[in-house]
């Protein structure tokens, strides 16, 4: 039997089809898996059953509504991912609340921002993230209580009695009040283009979201699953918070710092597991230090080896495998499929609920990202440009009424500003974000990112590889390499240099002559979320222009 077939898949779909918000999903797994283990701390280990989430849950929501939370109020939280997110979020959900994630490399100013934007009164957060929270109400964030969750801090107030409780009084009944079109949550953007944007999503979006992807891969449930991302981007509170903890009572395994992702998903050995490109890449950089030697020839001759590697990454239990947020290496792809690890490409975006259209193991198509979900129309602009019409759709953009006006037509179309072509089988092929374009000092259109993507498939030595050349006579790009393929060698090494110029020009061999990269130069820092990139590894390619203004101007003086 498929699991498309089981009883418990169907039994899943069922719930999702009752559902009027999130609320009802969640409730409905307490009341029929009480004693199984929802969420666990990889870390410390700590774990809480659904009847003990449920408890804190509850408790939380008394308090929260004790300190003047209310239906509409916008909640920050500002935390790793801890179970303790999970259960607070919860809790101002079931208020009627709007609760929204703050990324924890945000910047003081940034903080302030987004409290401002969202009109956030109340922050519960970590006791490492107060003094940021000070700053930014220094600055004028109209911050006027923070709730830590995990000790005592002079000027705050505490949840550590909540989140000890095993039983609550608080009344669920007024989870029932809710409506489907009340916000859900704000996811902002990273911030790429410009100030970020408060993106409204609801609870019909988000079911939407739910029925849509359970019906192109249902899972039974009962599984276990990895949340590793910043709770602050879509693909985490779609895919962790709101599918595997609300939707399916998986037992999900949070893991605080990144550096234990390997360790947590050998151990866990997840049902469901998704990341984003760059740790996929990370992956198969260890796998294939820790092999002496050819593993793809080996794995062709003997495909018990390819067993043992999906054992020792903790894999081998794994329903659906997905990627996505930017294009993944077709070389990665094909790796990890010869292992017996398809990977499924899927198109994600915050103002789509998550998830809209995406390859499934059944439908596969490398380099793509799926065919479109239930109820997703897909349309192309005459300029290329992808249109959206789905349940899924954002309400809008936060106190933005122009700018959503400017995304979402009178028509409901949601102009997602990527360039797509639409192949004759419906899947969909991300050619390149329409605001990015390099425009050539000769008036050539290119895509950086399918250039950059061109880079990092040559070889494993370019980590991360930024191409300049808008307005330019030819590109150029700014290089930082893998640490774990550098043998221990410092960034000067000699030889180093000319395997990053092997990789370059058997990239280039697959360019026109307009989009190949005429100079580089390798960098001596590793770029880190927060500063070059994106929360989830995007570029930020504004930041990264003006931080290295003079390396690049460099590279366009004469010879």
């Amino acid at each position: 039997m498929t699991t498309k077939d089981s009883p418990a898949a169907t039994k899943v779909q069922a719930r999702l089809e009752e559902a009027r918000t999130v609320c009802d999903v969640l409730l409905n797994v307490v009341a029929k898996h009480p004693d199984r283990v929802a969420l666990r701390s990889y870390e410390s280990g700590a774990e809480w059953t659904y009847a003990q989430a449920y408890a804190r849950i509850g408790a939380i929501a008394g308090r929260l509504r004790s300190l003047g939370v209310g239906r509409g109020d916008a909640v920050a939280l500002m935390m790793r991912n801890l179970p303790e997110f999970h259960v607070a979020d919860a809790a101002a959900m079931v208020l009627g609340a709007v609760p929204f994630s703050v990324y924890n490399t945000s910047s003081p100013d940034q903080v302030r921002f987004l409290l401002s934007d969202a009109g956030t009164r109340l922050v519960v957060a970590e006791s490492s993230f107060v003094p940021v929270l000070r700053q930014a109400q220094s600055l004028g964030a109209p911050i006027t209580q923070i709730l830590v969750i995990d000790e005592l801090v002079d000027g705050c107030e505490d949840l550590l009695r909540e989140l000890a409780s095993d039983e609550t009084t608080f009344d669920f009944g007024c989870a029932a009040d809710l409506q489907p079109d009340d916000p859900l949550t704000i996811i902002y953007t990273s911030g790429t283009m410009g100030p970020p944007k408060g993106v409204e999503l609801t609870h019909a979006g988000m079911l939407a979201q739910l029925r849509a992807v359970h019906a192109a891969m249902p899972l039974a449930g009962g599984g276990r699953q990895v949340g590793f991302l910043p709770a602050a981007h879509v693909a985490d509170r779609w895919s962790s918070h709101y599918s595997s903890f609300m939707t399916y009572g998986n037992t999900l395994v949070t893991v605080a710092d990144v550096s234990n992702l390997p360790a947590a998903v050998a151990s866990t050995r997840p049902t469901f597991f998704g990341a984003p490109p760059r740790v996929w890449e990370k992956f198969k950089a260890a796998i294939e230090a820790s092999y002496s030697g050819d593993l793809l020839a080996d794995v062709a001759a003997d495909p018990a080896i390819a067993a043992g590697v999906r054992e020792r990454l903790g894999l081998a239990d794994t329903r659906w495998i997905i990627t996505g947020s930017a294009p993944t290496p077709i070389a990665v792809v094909e790796f990890f499929t010869a292992l017996g690890l398809p990977l499924c490409e899927v198109l994600g975006m915050s103002e789509t609920s998550g998830c809209p259209a995406g390859n499934t193991p059944d439908a596969i198509r490398p380099g793509s990202v799926g065919r479109p979900f239930a109820q997703v129309e897909t349309a192309m602009a005459p300029d290329g440009e992808l249109l959206i019409r789905s349940p899924q759709v954002m309400r809008g953009y936060r106190g933005l009424p122009e700018r959503t006006a400017e995304t979402i037509d009178p028509d409901g179309w949601l102009h997602t500003g990527d360039i797509v072509r639409i192949d004759e089988d419906g899947f969909l092929w991300i050619i390149d974000r329409k605001k990015e374009l390099i425009i050539s000092a000769g008036g050539k259109n290119m895509s950086p990112a399918n250039i950059e993507l061109a880079v990092r498939s040559a070889g494993t030595l370019i980590g991360q590889v930024c191409v300049i050349g808008d307005g330019r006579p030819y590109n150029v790009a700014l290089i930082v390499l893998e640490p774990a393929s550098m043998g221990g060698r410092p960034v000067v090494d000699a030889g180093l240099a000319e395997e990053v110029r092997a990789q370059v020009e058997r990239a280039n061999v697959n360019l026109s002559r307009v989009e190949q990269i005429k100079k580089f130069t390798i960098l001596a820092e590793q770029w880190s979320p927060g500063a070059e990139l994106t929360p989830t590894m995007k570029l930020r390619r504004q930041v990264i222009a003006e931080r290295y203004a003079d390396e690049i101007d460099r590279l366009y003086e004469a010879e």
